[in-house]
């Protein structure tokens, strides 16, 4: 922080402890298009309200929960607020360090822990402090059973770092599928060969007519739509209500289909809402190996889905929220296993 003081050429500085893991790769560009003095991004505990902000002071200075301060850092109330208190990560703009803090103490008092004398003195100086829970920016990893002894430390944070794979809101990834169930899949389609022309004319459908077509052959025409949905109902049900709590699937789809994108053939899909409660789609190639481009983009929260493993699911929400394209595949051949779920 001295160095950004003293370099009129520095913009801003950005302070990070080891406890903070950022997932979000836009987080800096974000703070910065808020432009405040200093701001802080929202991050908290998994599973818990420790978060690196507080919400209000008590009358000695120390720490008071706000009556918002759960909702905020549970999401249900989001937006840019002003606080008196954040710690751990946060960006401070690099004139306001030059001016303002430029003559004061801004972490040694005697009797005061760094992170208690920064706040104070930024509140002492007029400055106003905010955090922003407008995004999802990542979390505060609990570092004090993390036993740096063990070979792998990491195989006993299943209580207090549980990762949940969550590249874009409410999207999850997750293994489904192991590699020879996807090439069996795969074979079976191609050996099949009932490829539809992707046109809006589809004599499989009730009504003859798809709205959104896609190359694709459906489960039922190669006789296994019973096992699909006992595999639904056995494997995909549980990890829903894991992953979205207060919904119980009833895991059913009408709509189960393989999927082939072709550079010469239908390379991308249009923005499109899902007939379905949530949609789970398998990745069953390789990106980089067997097809070039391809993934799925979330237009509203401009978020991409582009290398999914082989054999590994993303499940996303099917209406209102999460109106999506595939990405154009740009060389090979690019397969995915696609189910609209309690439509």
């Amino acid at each position: 922080m001295p160095a950004c003081q003293k370099n009129p050429g520095c913009d801003y500085f950005f302070s990070i402890d080891s406890d903070v893991a950022l997932t979000n790769p836009d987080t800096l560009r974000i703070l910065m298009e808020e432009n405040k003095s200093v701001i802080a991004p929202m991050l908290s505990k998994h599973g818990k309200l420790w978060s690196n902000f507080w919400g209000a002071l008590s009358p000695d200075g120390f720490y008071s929960r706000s009556e918002d301060y759960i909702e905020i850092v549970q999401g249900k109330r989001v937006g840019l607020w002003n606080v008196p208190y954040i710690t751990q990560v946060y960006l401070v703009k690099g004139s306001v360090l030059r001016s303002k803090l430029s003559q004061v103490s801004l972490f040694v008092d005697e009797g005061m822990d760094p992170d208690m004398v920064f706040c104070r003195t930024i509140r002492d100086q007029g400055i106003f402090m905010f955090v922003s829970n407008r995004d999802e920016f990542g979390r505060l990893v609990a570092s004090a059973t993390f036993n740096t002894s063990r070979l792998h430390p990491d195989m006993w944070q299943i209580f207090d770092n549980p990762l949940s794979v969550s590249p874009c809101p409410d999207v999850y990834w997750f293994p489904a599928f192991s590699e020879k169930m996807c090439d069996h899949l795969v074979e079976t389609m191609e050996d099949n060969g009932q490829w539809s022309g992707g046109s809006h004319k589809d004599e499989r459908l009730a009504g003859g007519y798809e709205n959104v077509p896609t190359v694709d052959i459906h489960m039922n025409q190669i006789g296994f739509e019973k096992e699909w949905l006992k595999f639904l109902k056995d494997y995909i049900a549980p990890v829903t209500e894991k992953l979205y709590p207060g919904y119980y699937p009833k895991a059913h789809s009408i709509m189960n289909f393989v999927v082939r994108y072709r550079p010469n053939e239908q390379p991308s899909l249009r923005p499109h809402h899902d007939s379905s409660t949530f949609t789970i789609n398998i990745a069953l190639n390789r990106k980089g190996v067997d097809y070039q481009g391809g993934g799925c983009r979330f237009l509203r929260y401009d978020c991409k889905v582009e290398s999914p493993r082989k054999g590994w699911s993303f499940m996303h929400p099917g209406r209102l929220t999460h109106y999506h394209e595939g990405l154009p595949t740009t060389q090979g051949t690019r397969y995915i296993m696609v189910a609209f779920v309690d439509p």
